[in-house]
């Protein structure tokens, strides 16, 4: 790895270049592969082809050099043989790590990737390397390849002349076909771990002769996401933007990220509830530069962090964390429940992407975290179960109890309670106990049939326990103040409970609804169906309409409407114009709109 400082007769080289590993030593958080290549080459097992596969930065196209000078190393004196014990430059290192080597090829597959290229390729490892001991092929990005250069490529990458070696890289292997990754040694290179990745910037800092702090290095190591590229370019940047002197103000600013520290009080304000010291918060943070929907990302990354805590003390030690995030993510997570957590996680997926893409990013954020902590208070759906169960049916209240109102209060809710049973095998049937009757002073309804009730509800414009009593209600028995009833499947839930509590407040008078397990009658819906099955079989059997429907092969009755005396007049021709009062009468009994 290059420590020279840039001078005059030097241009000054970015960091990502500058310190780009030369050898295994130097390339950081890939022990696995280079454990695996080094017993490979210790043992004589070099594979003929190998496909690394990556995100952005962490290491492919170095890792393909370090492979081609490993595979070409040859010590100054001469002789050697393939190694990745490479303690100084050998005959062929420095041509290989300038690019400039002739028997090793370094190809861009996004503009080489045509079947004319690959033969160009396939015809030239036919031919022993000049100086080199193999001729190596790296080719980056290789998943841009089209499938017929793809095709091109599989015989002479299944069996290359021994002196061949090919190394492809790519960031979707996923794109790349399958008999190709059939023929190649296949290594993920993983993200660098973020306090990996701050000691290994930390270090570069030191040859730089930059000052620069713990927090300020692990915001850059998690701003990277593992990618060592990112990394020192965002540090290159935070040198510039600092003057030599990094502190963790200079790359928030430089980032657009929030306090860590402020991100925390954001979060405790949210969690208990309170939505103005949440808004005022974000305001405040927006107002220093911050971007919403980057806060918003940090609330959900430290909505993660005191997550792992909760289930896992251990995490509390993570080396990219802040210490106000240990001590302070500790004691959030010994409070608050998984239930929470994920609760507001959940809510924060959707709410970052709606803040992306409004028109106004700080409402949009305002609203998330009005949401945000509307829910930190309700109960999850198991506690409000149990609520539910304890409270004999009635459902808890959030905040206080309102005041009594001055007229005379409703009905309470009504419970379902189960009916004796008539035999031992016999399903229970339910009923719902409506609530004692309101005062005297206000006067009750009294209802005739089942009928009224159905009338009662559409009076009451409740159109959908109308359309439930109409599908799926079977009557058993009525009386004014009882009613039996089956339900047909599908039916909604808590039906039952809803008719009777309806009913009571309706009618100001107490029902019992009680379901039965006997059959019981056609549903209303199912009567006026054989009605209309009734009345349309009629109509088809009339002889005028047989004869419409004779004369009008494929002809189809869809409907039948009663008409208006006004409009069966006018269909009637006038006895004073000498029309028959036969045909008449028959007009009037037949117009367009019955067919």
């Amino acid at each position: 790895m290059e420590d020279a400082t840039p001078t005059d007769s030097q241009p000054y080289r970015v960091l990502a270049r500058k310190y780009r590993p030369q050898t295994f030593d130097d390339l950081i958080g890939q022990d696995a592969m280079v454990r695996t290549l080094s017993n490979a080459f210790e043992t004589g097992r070099i594979h003929q082809a190998y496909m690394l596969t990556g995100v952005r930065g962490v290491g492919k196209t170095t890792t393909a050099r370090i492979l081609a000078r490993g595979l070409n190393y040859e010590p100054p004196e001469g002789g050697g043989r393939p190694t990745i014990n490479m303690p100084g430059l050998g005959r062929h290192c420095q041509a290989i790590i300038d690019s400039r080597h002739i028997d090793v090829m370094e190809l861009d597959a996004a503009s080489h990737n045509g079947i004319e290229n690959i033969r160009e390729i396939t015809d030239g490892v036919r031919y022993a390397p000049v100086s080199a001991r193999f001729k190596v092929l790296i080719m980056d990005e290789v998943h841009m390849v089209t499938t017929q250069a793809f095709n091109a490529l599989l015989k002479t990458l299944e069996e290359p002349p021994p002196h061949v070696k090919f190394i492809f890289a790519t960031t979707e292997i996923r794109k790349v076909p399958i008999t190709i990754l059939s023929r190649c040694q296949r290594f993920d290179l993983r993200r660098v771990d973020s306090g990996l990745l701050a000691r290994h910037l930390g270090a570069i800092c030191e040859k730089e002769s930059v000052s620069i702090d713990a927090e300020a290095l692990a915001m850059i190591a998690r701003a990277a996401e593992g990618s060592v590229r990112d990394s020192l370019s965002l540090l290159d940047q935070a040198i510039a933007h600092g003057g030599g002197t990094i502190d963790a103000e200079s790359v928030r600013a430089m980032l657009g990220l929030a306090d860590r520290s402020r991100v925390i009080d954001l979060f405790e304000a949210v969690m208990r509830g309170d939505a103005a010291s949440a808004l005022d918060e974000l305001r405040a943070q927006y107002d220093q530069g911050a971007d919403p929907a980057v806060v918003l990302s940090e609330l959900a990354e430290f909505t993660h962090f005191v997550t792992r805590v909760k289930i896992s003390p251990a995490a509390a030690n993570d080396p990219s964390a802040t210490e106000v995030e240990k001590v302070r993510g500790s004691e959030l997570a010994g409070k608050l429940s998984i239930k929470a957590l994920t609760r507001q996680w959940q809510m924060l997926l959707k709410g970052i992407p709606e803040t992306q893409t409004a028109a106004k990013p700080l409402a949009a954020a305002d609203m998330v975290l009005a949401r945000l902590c509307y829910a930190a208070d309700l109960p999850s759906p198991d506690d409000l179960i149990r609520q539910f169960t304890e409270s004999g049916g009635a459902l808890p209240s959030r905040g206080p109890a309102a005041p009594p109102p001055a007229s005379p209060p409703a009905a309470p809710r009504a419970q379902l309670i189960t009916a004796a049973t008539q035999a031992q095998f016999q399903p229970q049937p339910q009923r719902a106990l409506s609530p004692e009757p309101a005062s005297a002073g206000q006067p009750s309804r009294a209802l005739a049939s089942f009928a009224e009730i159905v009338a009662l509800a559409m009076e009451k414009r409740d159109l959908p326990l109308k359309l439930a009593l109409e599908r799926f209600v079977r009557l058993v028995a009525f009386a004014d103040g009882r009613l039996d009833i089956a339900l047909e499947p599908g039916s909604p839930q808590g039906l039952v409970n809803d008719l009777s509590r309806k009913l009571s407040d309706w009618t100001n008078k107490r029902w019992l609804v009680v379901l039965s397990s006997e059959k019981g009658e056609a549903t209303l819906r199912e009567l006026a169906e054989a009605r209309q099955a009734a009345v349309l079989s009629g109509i088809r059997a009339d002889p005028f309409v047989r004869a419409v429907m004779e004369r009008f092969p494929g002809a189809e009755i869809v409907d039948i409407r009663d008409n208006a005396p006004v409009e069966t007049q006018s269909l009637a021709p006038a006895p004073d114009d000498g029309g028959d009062p036969d045909d008449a009468e028959e007009a009037a009994s037949y117009s367009a709109d019955d067919i």
